[in-house]
């Protein structure tokens, strides 16, 4: 009796769904992935594009629920043009890429840039939710804070902010909540949490089902909490159990992105999580043209939060845990070893965890030394084993660290001379004030080159900045530790200008002399878009300039850069070119100093692109004989 009851109560839930009240906001569905692995089907290829096939029915059956206008497409078939179209897209298969992946070494084979393939525009700007990993694959090249923390979301969520909107509107919900025991792996994570760990949480059941309890089920994502809402563009909703802290996020916004990260198609939902997913598309077409601000190129910078991890990676009391674990892994495979010897003594087969136990040999416990070594590498040369130092040292210097690359913390000690935290807006302000006054000029340069995407070469251009935009500044730390404009004005916050900078400044010229006033060197640069920029440096010797622009009677010569691309590669756009400047008492324009000309390329392949500058330089008194010369550099 009570079973058929609960069949009517799911059966009228279902009922009053399916007639409720529909959305007029057309959504897109893109589908392509399964609710199994293709492990689940023994590689049978033919039974996974089924399951694929199901699931998409699946989705599209709960969005017509909810909506009245849903169309559904699979995911080799979609771009990004498709979204125009509709109010959101619901993300669940990956698409083809519109950018290659991109890998840049050094001389020596060194790995010196790395960016995955691309799968939209930063300019899309188009309200999408992403399912499971996608936040994660769609997000990486374009810099979302949804980044991979961990595949291992399984079917219950916790530390919901139950007042967002998702959880009540338009379409209604009631909260079905049970206390569970808290996962375990947040208790190895517990030097993050402000005070204990409780031993159990109310959780909310999302999925029917989870990888936890059924094998080969489809794992679902979580992204880093650190600084996620460090940024006024981005909101952490719901944590989800996983192998990680309490705080990572299951559900979470970034700009016009929802992050959906359980995996399970509404098949293996509940009622309750079919209605939260509905509202959430409801809730993040809002954003429509509200693209993202903060950019999270960078998935492993460190935050401050990172510094409670040191702290504890400092302590004899993790090292007694190292060991600890240590030891249980080496009984463990050590049991499956006999195990394994023994069942290959019968003439029985082998599971892979056995196959690779046959040949295990437990390690020697790590030394105390070079487990501090390991973890305090950047500072273990101040404080060796001297573990009560670390403490002290991050905290003493805690608003003065600043991070770039993987988990890499420095001491900025411009910032720490000044006394001010490196989050704070008034830095920006004292730097600026070194600048007008004539002292410490490097150190008031290098402060706003670090923290700051902009460039100006006056102190009144940094002046007129900072009083414009003062009241919108923020900081994000994931962002790269930088002072944003809480504005989505084209330029305002332009990662790529940066990046373009730095990559122009390390184009080494040779020096130059009165003898050889001109110096040319060359490099290139990858965009974000996949395109190429080939990067043309120009160094003048002080004294000296070569001409930009001449009458068409001048007997002068001008500037003048000719380039021939190899097969596969086209121009994009006009040649950039620098300022220029009047020359004195006459019609004439030059360049001096430093100047330097882009051009953009598309295309594929290998080859050389070639390029003829020819100019002619003077000084006050005389002019050389005018210069052609030819360059070369690989594409």
């Amino acid at each position: 009796m009570k079973r058929a009851c609960l069949f009517i109560l799911a059966a009228l839930l279902s009922y009053s769904a399916a007639f409720a009240q529909k959305s007029d906001l057309k959504i897109l569905y893109v589908g392509g992935s399964s609710d199994w692995s293709k492990e689940h089907f023994a590689n049978d290829s033919i039974a996974f594009q089924k399951s694929i096939q199901e699931r998409t029915k699946s989705f599209e059956k709960m969005l017509k629920q909810y909506f009245k206008s849903v169309t559904v497409i699979q995911a080799k078939d979609y771009t990004e043009a498709a979204s125009q179209k509709y109010d959101v897209t619901v993300m669940d298969g990956t698409p083809k890429p519109i950018v290659p992946r991109v890998t840049e070494k050094d001389a020596s084979g060194n790995i010196t840039k790395y960016l995955m393939e691309g799968y939209l525009t930063e300019s899309f700007n188009r309200p999408m939710v992403t399912i499971g990993e996608l936040g994660e694959r769609l997000g990486r090249r374009i810099g979302l804070k949804t980044d991979w923390y961990c595949l291992c979301l399984d079917a219950d969520a916790h530390h919901l902010r139950q007042e967002h909107p998702i959880f009540s509107v338009p379409f209604p919900v009631k909260l079905t909540f049970e206390t569970k025991p808290t996962p375990e792996d947040a208790f190895h994570y517990a030097y993050f949490a402000d005070g204990p760990i409780p031993e159990s949480l109310p959780m909310w059941k999302v999925q029917t089902k989870g990888y936890a309890s059924d094998n080969d089920f489809r794992i679902g994502m979580v992204a880093r909490p650190w600084g996620f809402e460090d940024s006024p563009d981005a909101e952490y909703i719901s944590s989800g159990v996983c192998a990680k802290t309490l705080d990572a996020v299951a559900i979470g916004r970034h700009g016009n992105f929802l992050h959906w990260g359980f995996a399970a198609s509404p098949a293996y939902m509940t009622e309750e999580a079919k209605a939260v997913l509905a509202n959430a598309i409801v809730y993040i077409s809002q954003y429509n043209g509200q693209g993202v601000i903060a950019r999270k190129y960078n998935d492993r910078i460190a935050t401050r939060e990172y510094l409670k991890e040191l702290k504890y990676l400092s302590t004899r009391e993790s090292y007694e845990d190292r060991l600890k674990g240590d030891e249980e892994f080496n009984q463990m495979y050590l049991e499956s070893q006999k195990t394994a010897i023994a069942k290959q003594a019968k003439g029985e087969t082998l599971t892979a965890r056995e196959k690779s136990a046959l040949d295990f040999k437990p390690s020697p416990p790590i030394t105390f030394e070079n487990y501090i070594k390991r973890y305090q590498k950047d500072f273990f040369p101040l404080f060796g084993t001297n573990v009560e130092e670390y403490a002290k040292f991050y905290d003493a210097n805690r608003d003065y660290f600043y991070s770039e690359g993987f988990y890499h913390i420095e001491i900025d000690e411009d910032v720490k001379s000044l006394g001010i935290p490196y989050y704070d807006k008034q830095l920006l302000d004292e730097a600026i004030k070194l600048l007008e006054s004539g002292k410490d000029v490097e150190k008031g340069k290098r402060i706003l080159d670090r923290y700051t995407l902009v460039d100006f070469s006056t102190p009144k251009e940094w002046r007129n900045w900072y009083e414009t935009y003062k009241d919108r500044f923020f900081f994000t730390e994931p962002g790269g530790y930088l002072f944003l404009i809480n504005t989505r004005e084209p330029g305002a916050n332009d990662y790529h200008a940066k990046e373009a900078r730095k990559a122009i400044a390390e184009i080494n010229s040779a020096e130059t002399s009165d003898l050889n006033p001109v110096s040319v060197a060359t490099g290139i640069i990858s965009k974000e878009n996949g395109n190429k920029e080939i990067v043309v440096k120009v160094k003048i010797h002080p004294g000296y300039y070569v001409y930009a622009n001449v009458a068409e009677t001048d007997p002068f010569i001008p500037l003048e850069l000719n380039f021939d691309l190899p097969e596969g590669y086209q121009a994009v756009g006009n040649l950039q070119k620098p300022p220029f400047k009047p020359l004195s008492h006459s019609t004439q324009s030059i360049y001096e100093d430093e100047i330097v000309f882009v051009r953009e390329v598309t295309g594929k392949g290998v080859g050389e692109a070639t390029f003829t500058i020819k100019y002619q330089c003077c000084d006050e008194h005389i002019c050389f004989l005018p210069v052609e010369n030819a360059y070369s550099i690989k594409l």
